[in-house]
């Protein structure tokens, strides 16, 4: 095989990951997207297939997340170049381990360390876990009911295992060799998660204790209005929306950085608008769960944390992108999985000496943000809320803390503008039914502008927002006390993808060290 044909077979292998994708994607092309990359792993022999394998991984990053150029540009080309160089140098490991060893463990090898990989996504400082292959059911939680019990590392091992069996198949066709055995595999592993996940579906009962919300989509612009409104003038349109439209005995739910002027913690009770909020809450019998900006300024230095800003001699400011709950008493949340570049540095030792601060402006403050270690619940008289800030509902097993925690509904507050009316807000919106299977909790999503609404514990929208219109949503949500097997057990895929996968690679060193003696 020549290279223009192991080049051409990579790109039609990553088209066909983006014609798959959420939401507008046919998520049964999935099944079929690795065959290319297999096929020019087994026929091509020349010295650039690191260059062929990354060529199909770019264009699926490229076309998959373009939207990130509403945003950034550079961090769009940043995030599409990083991934794809790590999912080549999982297929460059894959082609080498399968010839040292043999066919059989270089396809376990292969499937561990792409779920690894996946992995590393989710806990490093460069996370950018969009592209999970188990992500791609989003739109249709029909098919993946037993993501309760897997989490999206239960799709993602189905992706592997389905695209590895069709490829042998037809390779075995293509050598005139038998493959009714593989053929019998691929049915049973097709079709029986589809027929129990289907039947769950079908037979799935919402069961908890009925509250009321009312969901707020403001729909202000990020770049050109949010961040020059003052907390009064948000104060004043929050009591305008729960007087015309009579909100009461209600939760009521406010977007991301809803009171986007800075307020600071240690004096925050002797503040009006606290004040202000408790009467209005007084008044209508209502609780309000809201975004907020905090901040606290530290003149010792034994006090600084890891995220610190110096501002001065002996001064350090503490910035975070929180949520405030304000009912019988006020709480607070810390987002704690910023988004990189924006709300952090990373590995923020090693890179701000060398390159200064450097975060991107989105609006607001470009200092690094501060996270808290611990997950919290809201809880009040009627209430039991996990809240959960944007760019943190992507992490499954991340939220699962939440519920061991006592959560018994989920709440996304996020800020979806920045992507203009493009697949990312859709994406993201569409990710959150996931979580809902995952844990079967209901979702709560409100959103600047995007889409706001509620997800039923199956997965399924139960109501929802268009994208740029201003919104109000009142109606009720179910909270629950189930604790699922993925809660109780998190990514519990990945632990034993990695023990196997230390096991293959210690068979593959000693291999080579046996072969050099």
């Amino acid at each position: 095989m020549n290279i223009y044909k192991a080049i051409l077979l990579t790109l039609i292998g990553g088209l066909t990951f983006t014609v798959s994708w959420p939401t507008y994607g046919f998520f049964p092309l999935i099944f079929l997207a690795l065959i290319p990359f297999f096929y020019v792993n087994e026929f091509y022999n020349g010295k650039y297939i690191f260059l062929v394998f990354f060529t199909g991984f770019l264009t699926w990053n490229l076309t998959t997340t373009y939207w990130l150029t509403y945003a950034t540009v550079f961090g769009y080309f940043f995030a599409c170049v990083v991934n794809s160089l790590m999912m080549t140098v999982v297929f460059y490991l894959f082609r080498k381990v399968k010839i040292k060893t043999n066919e059989k463990l270089g396809y376990i090898f292969f499937t561990t360390l792409w779920i690894c990989y996946e992995k590393l996504h989710l806990v490093w400082d460069f996370s950018w876990p969009w592209l999970i292959f188990g992500n791609v059911f989003s739109e249709n939680t029909w098919i993946i009911q037993w993501y309760e019990y897997t989490g999206v590392f239960g799709g993602t091992l189905w992706v592997l295992i389905i695209n590895i069996i069709l490829f042998k198949i037809y390779f075995n066709h293509k050598k005139n060799n038998q493959s009714r055995i593989l053929v019998y595999a691929l049915l049973s592993i097709l079709i029986i998660p589809t027929i129990i996940s289907v039947i769950t579906y079908k037979n799935f009962e919402e069961n908890g204790e009925v509250k009321n919300i009312s969901i707020v989509q403001p729909n202000i612009d990020p770049y050109s209005e949010k961040y020059s409104i003052t907390n009064n003038d948000n104060l004043d349109y929050l009591k305008k929306i729960v007087d015309i439209n009579r909100i009461k005995n209600s939760l009521i739910l406010l977007p991301e950085t809803f009171f986007s002027e800075g307020v600071q913690i240690n004096s925050y009770y002797y503040n009006d608008l606290s004040k202000n909020i408790f009467d209005l809450n007084s008044k209508y019998n209502n609780v309000i769960l809201s975004g907020i900006e905090l901040y606290e300024i530290l003149y010792d230095s034994t006090l600084i944390k890891q995220y610190s800003n110096k501002i001065r001699d002996n001064r350090w400011l503490n910035i975070y992108n929180s949520a405030i709950y304000f009912s019988d008493t006020t709480n607070f949340y810390h987002k704690s999985k910023l988004v990189v570049g924006v709300e952090k540095m990373p590995y923020r030792k090693i890179l701000e000496p060398i390159l200064g601060q450097v975060l991107l402006d989105f609006g607001g403050s470009t200092q690094t943000r501060g996270f808290q270690e611990k997950r919290s619940v809201f809880k009040s008289q009627n209430y039991n809320i996990s809240p959960i800030i944007c760019y943190e509902s992507i992490y499954g097993e991340y939220l699962t803390d939440y519920i061991k925690n006592g959560g018994k509904a989920l709440a996304i507050i996020t800020n979806d503008a920045w992507w203009g009316n493009t697949e990312g807000h859709r994406q993201h919106f569409s990710y959150a039914k996931l979580r809902a299977v995952e844990t079967r909790k209901n979702i709560l999503r409100s959103a600047n502008t995007g889409i706001s609404g509620i997800i039923s514990s199956r997965g399924d929208e139960i109501i929802r927002t268009n994208y740029n219109e201003e919104s109000i949503i009142s109606a009720n949500y179910k909270e629950n006390d189930i604790v699922t097997i993925y809660v109780q057990f998190g990514d519990y895929i990945y632990r034993i993808s990695l023990f196997i996968l230390i096991i293959i690679c210690s068979y593959y060193f000693s291999l080579i060290i046996k072969g050099k003696k």
